[in-house]
């Protein structure tokens, strides 16, 4: 019997869809499964005194989650939360959501903590970094969601009462505590964790750094993780936002000595789909047709 050459099959190429603010998702006809990326918006840093980094966002990946072909969802990108104003926590950021029949939810991440009370980093998908000034004592980070991201550092306090800001979480390491010293330069704010790689899109881009810890007077501050996370207000650099869809935290200020007294706010969260190439092993007759009658069909 003759063989088909070059007949076309009927297929479906792969499509990646990004979301840099919500929206909405319409599938593909033949499109049963999707791969994703949902990662939600970074937490602010906290504002002076010697202020926590802000938590990443949650980072939430798979490469299989049921839909229905021709179908729409809704899709929810999560806001980077503010930074905190003169002794006032940061902002936390917002869930960044997939809404497939098994809705995938990335938890927004954690407040950096400040001198103000509480001073303990907030909880969030990665938990932002501790506080610390004067009478208080070095505050703990707050926790990180399992799945999601790890847990924000703890500030540092001298003997003498000096204190410098921790890192907030990230989606691939815990944030830095701040660094115990009894000379200020020694009193660098904690770096904040480092996030994860997602190739989704085509290339590889690290998302969800925790912010850095704001320094102490002639020290350092912390540097936001890998991924998109805002450095923390040091005597020698400036205090960074957490980066535009990348869930980021934001990084935390320094003291009154050296402005702005506000934290650096997180930055937003992305949600990426990608549909995979289908292939039918059916053959179009309508396409077989067209090529016995132009002289292409072989056999």
């Amino acid at each position: 019997m003759p063989r088909l050459v070059g007949a076309a099959q009927t297929t479906q190429a792969e499509q990646v869809t990004t979301f840099n603010a919500s929206g909405t998702l319409t599938t593909q006809p033949q499109t049963t499964s999707i791969e994703y990326l949902v990662v939600a918006g970074g937490g602010g840093g906290s504002g002076i005194y010697y202020g926590g980094g802000g938590g990443a966002g949650g980072y939430r990946t798979a490469a299989s989650n049921p839909v229905s072909g021709n179908s729409p969802y809704p899709v929810t990108v999560g806001a980077g939360g503010a930074g905190g104003g003169s002794s006032s926590n940061g902002v936390a950021g917002s869930n960044s959501v997939l809404g497939t029949p098994s809705p995938i939810t990335s938890v927004g991440g954690g407040f950096g903590g400040s001198n103000g009370n509480p001073s303990e980093g907030g909880p969030g998908g990665s938990g932002g970094g501790g506080g610390s000034y004067l009478a208080d004592t070095a505050a703990g980070g707050g926790t990180g969601t399992p799945g999601q991201g790890n847990d924000g550092g703890s500030a540092a306090l001298t003997p003498g009462q000096s204190g410098s800001g921790a890192g907030g979480g990230g989606a691939g390491a815990a944030g830095s505590n701040a660094t115990v010293g009894s000379a200020s330069p020694s009193l660098v704010g904690g770096p904040g964790g480092n996030g994860l790689a997602s190739s989704i899109s085509g290339s590889s881009v690290t998302y969800a750094g925790g912010g850095g810890g704001g320094g102490y007077f002639e020290a350092a501050g912390g540097s936001g993780g890998a991924g998109g996370g805002g450095d923390g207000k040091g005597i020698s650099n400036p205090i960074t936002a957490g980066t535009a869809n990348t869930g980021g935290g934001g990084g935390g200020a320094m003291h009154a000595s050296y402005p702005p007294s506000n934290g650096a706010a997180g930055g937003s969260g992305i949600v990426i789909v990608k549909e995979p190439f289908v292939g039918s092993s059916v053959w179009d007759m309508r396409a077989v047709f067209r090529q016995v009658k132009a002289g292409t069909w072989s056999n």
